[in-house]
């Protein structure tokens, strides 16, 4: 799966350019709960196809059939919209919030904007497939679209005059080792998002790979890494337990501005991989703060597909920004579990425990 934001926008770009009548929705104000965030964006033709999401389905049906009535003509009432963005509002009252399916005391605000540029619409696509931040402004009098790249992402901006929504290019995720643990997370991944690529030297691993979607490469990783270039909506996630694959690309990925350099390994290889890049590549303890290791977050997980799932709530929670408690990280809730296992009274290795 590609990023939401680009294939609405290239889905949009693609009936505006086929001549289909189209609108794009984005919701611009919350109040009390709503299911969507606010700059999320929705496209809608005229034939009632629609891509993207702006709730968690009963606006989108509202939408669509009364835009969809508008074009058709069937209801003379309904008059094909046009001109300048409208903006709609959606469970003003208790009984709207129940009828369009939002949480209780929940309302949201929409901004539509009625037939987009096709030629505006190729720009920010273009820019976003060629990994650009971009901004774009609409002037809310007559609908005119300027673009400017941006420098970091920014929140939804609305004033009485413009409306300024930022998009950004995919998330990417480079896996270094196309294993079993890969293939679930590489899927994972794809679902959530992000673009994948799988590195891997070794055939006897890429000949097995499964996953379709994911880009597999068969250079040496740190080639890979340099080659990859990651930005901050990447991340580099060593997973072959092999120090001559994994550690290489590791110390490329941690020079660039990744949101995300970890390592599989267990507390003892985290603490040995510190140590090999301190003795053999000259990093300092401070350079490896950004390492993180062992990866995921503590489910208990066994299984490849457990561990995965441990590995990408991390992920996904460092990219929307979410502090995990302490408690929660691998190291320091095994860490714990040891403390507690040696307390009086519990056997260890059949002998009672001393404080």
């Amino acid at each position: 799966m590609e990023n939401l934001d680009v294939m609405v926008l290239r889905t949009l770009r693609d009936w505006r350019q086929a001549g289909k009548r189209a609108l794009l929705a984005t919701v611009v104000r919350t109040w009390g709960s709503s299911p969507r965030p606010i700059g999320s964006i929705m496209a809608l033709a005229e034939d009632g196809a629609v891509v993207g999401s702006v709730s968690g389905g009963c606006i989108e049906d509202d939408l669509i059939y009364r835009h969809t009535q508008a074009y058709s003509g069937k209801e003379p009432g309904h008059q094909i919209p046009s001109g300048p963005p409208s903006f709609v509002k959606y469970g003003v009252t208790a009984d709207e919030a129940h009828r369009f399916g939002l949480p209780c005391g929940g309302t949201l605000e929409l901004l539509l904007e009625y037939d987009p540029d096709a030629e505006a619409l190729d720009a920010l696509v273009r820019a976003l497939e060629s990994g650009r931040l971009m901004r774009r402004t609409v002037r809310l009098s007559d609908g005119e679209v300027a673009l400017a790249e941006a420098e970091s992402p920014q929140e939804l901006t609305l004033s009485p005059e413009l409306l300024a929504n930022t998009f950004g290019p995919e998330y990417r995720m480079l896996l270094i080792g196309a294993g079993q643990l890969t293939e679930y997370l590489a899927t994972m991944a794809l679902f959530s998002g992000f673009a994948v690529t799988v590195c891997d030297p070794r055939e006897e691993y890429r000949g097995t790979w499964s996953v379709p979607g994911a880009a597999v490469v068969s250079d040496m990783p740190d080639d890979v890494v340099l080659a990859f270039r990651p930005d901050r909506r990447s991340c580099v996630i060593a997973l072959t337990h092999d120090p001559k694959l994994d550690d290489l690309a590791l110390l490329e990925a941690l020079k660039t501005e990744s949101f995300y350099v970890g390592a599989i390994g267990s507390r003892r290889n985290n603490e040995a991989r510190h140590q090999r890049m301190i003795e053999h590549f000259g990093l300092t303890a401070a350079d490896l703060q950004r390492l993180r290791g062992p990866i995921g977050v503590f489910i208990g997980s066994k299984t490849p597909a457990e561990i995965a799932v441990s590995i990408m709530a991390e992920v996904l929670a460092v990219k929307n920004g979410v502090v995990l408690p302490r408690d929660m990280e691998v190291a320091q809730a095994k860490n714990l579990r040891a403390m507690q296992a040696n307390e009086p009274g519990t056997l260890v290795c059949g002998v009672a425990a001393k404080r």
